[in-house]
């Protein structure tokens, strides 16, 4: 299984940007982290992180012409304002896992609306670094939308 993990914009200032709600590991540590849970599970993993819209959408239409089977995403920012990411993520067909750092849904009112939530096949927030690989194990088993 090939499986993409994809980054929106800040996470690359993981441990510096707010550490008492992202923690104060590192955008490093996390890929770091990914990886070795990948190689335990036997999954091809490749990352791409930016802070531009506009390339987060070429990624994961990329990701489709390089026949990834699933894409775990954290949007960030972009989770609640970019209708053209939720349509790439539409449009390409890949299952899709957003994952956020934080529990948006215990933050900002704003931070509860997500277009790509409407397109991903499971949402996991809340479970800090830990959620990407749980991620990861949910693209595995091959499991389907809860709803």
């Amino acid at each position: 299984m090939k499986i993409l993990v994809l980054n929106g914009p800040n996470i690359n200032m993981l441990g510096i940007r707010e550490p008492e709600i992202y923690g104060r590991e590192t955008y490093d540590d996390l890929v770091e982290k990914i990886k070795k849970h990948a190689r335990e599970k036997g999954v091809e993993v490749s990352f791409y992180q930016s802070n531009h819209e506009g390339d987060l959408v070429d990624a994961i239409q990329k990701a489709y012409f390089d026949k990834i089977d699933g894409i775990v995403f954290n949007p960030a920012a972009y989770t609640h304002t970019s209708v053209a990411i939720a349509d790439a993520v539409k449009g390409v067909m890949i299952p899709t896992v957003e994952v956020h750092i934080s529990d948006v849904n215990g933050r900002e009112d704003f931070r509860k609306v997500s277009f790509i939530g409407d397109v991903a096949v499971k949402t996991i927030a809340g479970k800090g670094l830990d959620g990407y690989c749980l991620a990861v194990d949910f693209l595995l088993n091959g499991e389907k939308n809860e709803g």
